[in-house]
């Protein structure tokens, strides 16, 4: 009993010592730092004046959506010498490998049924009924393909027609069109400047629609860019709000048809290997590596 008495006033020395250490603590890690309090509505005030200055400064990039509206292959191009040997090996192997086909054994019993005439040994099936030997669909056959002309692979006064979709039927078309760019005209992918509450797929829509007939149709290869062109614009014209100019290209196909002709002479339908003679450079390095090459 007179051991705890003599412990008691030990442990009060100790915890108010301890507590001197603490207070000490605080109010130097308070002074360094230099806490403020944060309360809910100034956080919502903060969030709310960064939203207000950035709507009221802006992006300095404008926007803009083009469409790479393509009319793919409508015949198989013509074979090069090695397709054309590696084509005349494939069909000589299936040739060997293959079993006989119905004409093919038809063939083989009709050289038997002249065999048994020949020979004067007639079997009932062949009394009284006339008999159409495969020999002479063969011939009537041959005679049918020599009657059919194909249509021409090529039609010198179409394919030299850029104006024309149904021109180089072997090859991918490109469709460009002349916009105004400033001062003067440049040959571009169909765009349009994007506008607030639209999408930039929307927007590629439109720049489709505003230069095509009313009943072009074309299917659009997904609602993300495939690629993406920037710019600035003149240093004589460059402003702080206003820098250069952002373009996302969207791929289009054409389907059901489509025009026999671009709208005017302000667009033309073009093969890969012709674009360089129409965009500019570093316009078409950007262009090129998502145009299809079937």
């Amino acid at each position: 009993m007179q051991h705890n008495k003599m412990a008691a006033p030990c442990r009060g020395m100790v915890c108010r010592r301890l507590r001197q250490l603490m207070h000490v603590f605080w109010r130097t890690a308070t002074e360094n730092v230099a806490f403020r309090p944060l309360s809910s509505t100034s956080s919502c005030q903060s969030t709310s004046h960064t939203q207000s200055v950035k709507q009221r400064t802006g992006s300095p990039w404008s926007l803009m959506a083009a469409v790479c509206l393509q009319r793919l292959p409508v015949i198989s191009a013509e074979l090069n010498d090695v397709e054309e040997r590696f084509n005349r090996l494939m069909r000589q192997m299936e040739l060997e490998k293959s079993t006989l086909s119905d004409h093919e054994l038809r063939v083989l019993q009709d050289a038997e049924r002249v065999s048994r005439e020949q020979s004067g040994n007639y079997g009932d099936e062949d009394d009284n009924r006339e008999i159409i030997l495969a020999q002479d669909l063969e011939d009537s056959w041959d005679q049918k393909l020599k009657d059919f002309h194909p249509a021409p692979r090529t039609r010198a006064d179409v394919d030299e027609d850029r104006t024309s979709v149904e021109r180089c039927l072997a090859d991918s078309l490109v469709l460009v069109a002349e916009q105004q760019l400033g001062p003067g005209k440049l040959w571009l992918l169909p765009q349009a400047q994007w506008q607030e509450g639209e999408t930039l797929r929307q927007t590629a829509e439109r720049a489709l629609a505003s230069i095509s007939d009313a009943d072009f149709k074309a299917t659009f290869l997904g609602s993300a860019p495939c690629g993406v062109y920037k710019y600035k614009l003149p240093q004589a014209v460059r402003t702080e709000s206003s820098a250069g100019v952002k373009v996302f290209f969207f791929k289009a196909i054409v389907s059901d048809g489509g025009p026999s002709a671009a709208p005017n002479a302000a667009s033309l339908w073009l093969k890969k290997s012709e674009l360089e003679h129409y965009l500019k450079p570093e316009y078409l390095k950007k262009v090129k590596p998502f145009i299809i090459s079937v």
